[in-house]
């Protein structure tokens, strides 16, 4: 049997749903936590796959983009040592993800709370932020986890938030979004790879709880932020544990 040197927990969902803002509110609050970014397992610019359905554009937002062995071994030496694999260099630390809007003595009542759960047997917590790592291409990336959050938004609210963005820093250089990238290649593959855990396949309506029953995992909607000072559940979510 594999060592088990690491709480690995996944956060997923469709660009600009609040992931990587997530992931480092909990590495503020939780100790012995590290972050782990599926963006940084892109494929070279060169690589990435072309969208011809959407104009010939450079595809980001498909499985295709990542070099999925990598990031598989990655996660495995995360769970048999319990840090980061030491050749990684993080370029998705260079991304901002702008200000958030959580009360900064919100955050102190977390950090004491964590402290007082986190002993010093537990092990060091792994925090996986990445896109479409529910999928079914992603299974292997998938199996890894141990908690497994999705975050939800509506194509509205996520076409505002990426459209605000500048642009991405990529392993060879930088990434501006074309117009109508969003709706073109964007929420399409979203759409296309998480259909399955809703009914009707609409990602912005109800779940599966059949499906989503076996996946153990949890739905946030976009709501999710200020819920974190909230010590129930969110009533917007969907437990699936």
């Amino acid at each position: 049997m594999e060592p088990n040197n690491a709480i690995i927990v996944g956060i997923s969902g469709v660009s600009s749903s609040g992931k990587t803002t997530l992931a480092r509110l909990l590495r503020d609050i939780f100790p012995n936590t590290f972050i782990l970014h599926e963006d940084d397992f892109y494929k070279t610019d060169a690589e990435i796959p072309i969208n011809h359905s959407a104009g010939n554009v450079a595809d980001w937002d498909c499985v295709e983009a990542i070099d999925l062995p990598k990031f598989e071994e990655a996660l495995r030496y995360i769970r048999r040592v319990g840090i980061p694999p030491p050749d990684l260099i993080s370029k998705e630390d260079k991304n901002d993800v702008g200000k958030v809007d959580v009360d900064s003595k919100v955050i102190d009542d977390l950090k004491w709370k964590a402290g007082r759960w986190m002993f010093h047997d537990v092990p060091p917590v792994a925090i996986i932020d990445g896109f479409l790592m529910y999928s079914e291409e992603m299974k292997g990336v998938r199996e890894q986890f141990d908690v497994k959050l999705l975050l939800r938004t509506d194509f509205n609210t996520g076409k505002a938030r990426r459209e605000a963005r500048s642009g991405y820093v990529t392993i060879e250089g930088w990434w501006e979004d074309p117009e109508g990238y969003w709706e073109n290649v964007v929420w399409p593959n979203y759409v296309k790879d998480h259909a399955f855990l809703f009914k009707d396949g609409n990602v912005e309506g109800e779940v599966r709880q059949d499906v989503v029953d076996g996946g153990r995992m949890k739905l946030l909607t976009k709501q999710w932020m200020p819920s974190l000072a909230d010590d129930n559940d969110d009533d917007d979510g969907h437990i699936i544990d």
